[in-house]
């Protein structure tokens, strides 16, 4: 786990995907929600290569991949889909560059996680990486390399921000559980062994040597023992999606300096309670597991429970205003 860590993150942020195509707007609204934690924000309206596998599949060094009509499937060379999803990663990183002059604080960049980039690129056969262990292997090296140059380029333009890598695992649950189905769609590939999928995420959590590391799913039962164990700092999760078989390993996160990323705020257009309304269940379950209180704020940070890219723009941005006001309810009355 990163050393300090915890002085890394902000009270509310976002979860990476925003609607619409416009990058300034994107960044600008981003940088205006939060004040001291605002992230790289994702437009895949835009098409693919902007969507988040084809934008993580952009930054792998020494492999390709191009979309055919089932998705993102590897190919021998780069190709105008490699070229797009590198243009309008590069399109965001000015956008971003642009609203965080002299800007001091933490900042959130995105990617995809090892193993729901397995379970999403298809091989030459058709096939999910994830059906060829050394194909893992190669991915995942090659997504740490990717993944280094990646924030060597942020810090590069916003040099006086304490980055924060979140990589996006929303399909590790059905590759630990064997859940994720073959081409033919009638059979599921076997379940990876827990020591191998512990062993990938650490080595590309350890790319970032000098800044925390978040792991988001919004899927039931997220393994946060096995995220713990592998390195994250942090782990980021729709939190209407907890069940109390949940509150052994939560606790023992929260006891053990893991920062909570529990998203609370709905990522689709519709009401917004009060923020203390939002936030009622966070406190609920501190109750429940006898953690103090004074704790809260320095163990949660306020996200919606998954990407505003379904969202409208007005919502959007209620939204990750209504993520700072809970954010603020949760640190002012913690009881």
């Amino acid at each position: 786990m990163s050393e300090n860590s915890q002085f890394a993150f902000g009270a509310a942020t976002g979860v990476g995907s925003m609607p619409g195509g416009d990058a300034r707007e994107a960044a600008k609204t981003v940088t205006g929600s939060f004040e001291d934690f605002p992230f790289l924000a994702e437009l895949p309206a835009r098409g693919p290569g902007a969507d988040m596998i084809g934008r993580t599949a952009g930054m792998l060094v020494d492999l390709y991949a191009r979309v055919e009509p089932s998705g993102w499937r590897f190919g021998d060379r780069p190709g105008r889909d490699t070229r797009r999803a590198r243009a309008w990663l590069g399109e965001d990183l000015d956008a971003l560059e642009e609203f965080t002059q002299e800007y001091e604080g933490a900042l959130k960049v995105q990617a995809v996680g090892p193993w729901t980039l397995a379970a999403a690129l298809e091989l030459k056969n058709g096939e999910a990486a994830l059906s060829d262990p050394g194909a893992c292997r190669d991915l995942a090296g090659s997504l740490a390399e990717g993944l280094r140059i990646h924030l060597d380029e942020v810090r590069r333009r916003v040099p006086g921000a304490r980055l924060v890598l979140q990589l996006d695992e929303p399909s590790l649950t059905a590759v630990l559980r064997g859940r994720v189905r073959t081409a033919s769609g009638y059979r599921t590939h076997r379940a990876v062994d827990r020591q191998i999928v512990e062993a990938t995420l650490r080595e590309v959590i350890g790319v970032h040597t000098d800044g925390p590391v978040v792991v988001h799913s919004c899927a039931p039962d997220v393994p946060f023992a096995l995220l713990r164990r592998a390195g994250a700092d942090g782990v980021s999760f729709d939190f209407s999606l907890l069940t109390e078989r949940d509150d052994e390993a939560i606790g023992e996160a929260v006891e053990g300096g893991t920062r909570l990323l529990a998203g609370v705020v709905p990522s689709v257009d519709g009401p917004l309670s009060d923020p203390a309304g939002s936030v009622m269940g966070v406190r609920t379950l501190w109750r429940r597991l006898g953690l103090n209180p004074g704790l809260l704020a320095e163990a949660v940070t306020v996200t919606p429970t998954c990407g505003l890219a379904g969202a409208s723009p007005d919502y959007a941005r209620r939204a990750l205003a209504h993520c700072v006001r809970a954010a603020r309810s949760l640190a002012d009355n913690p009881e």
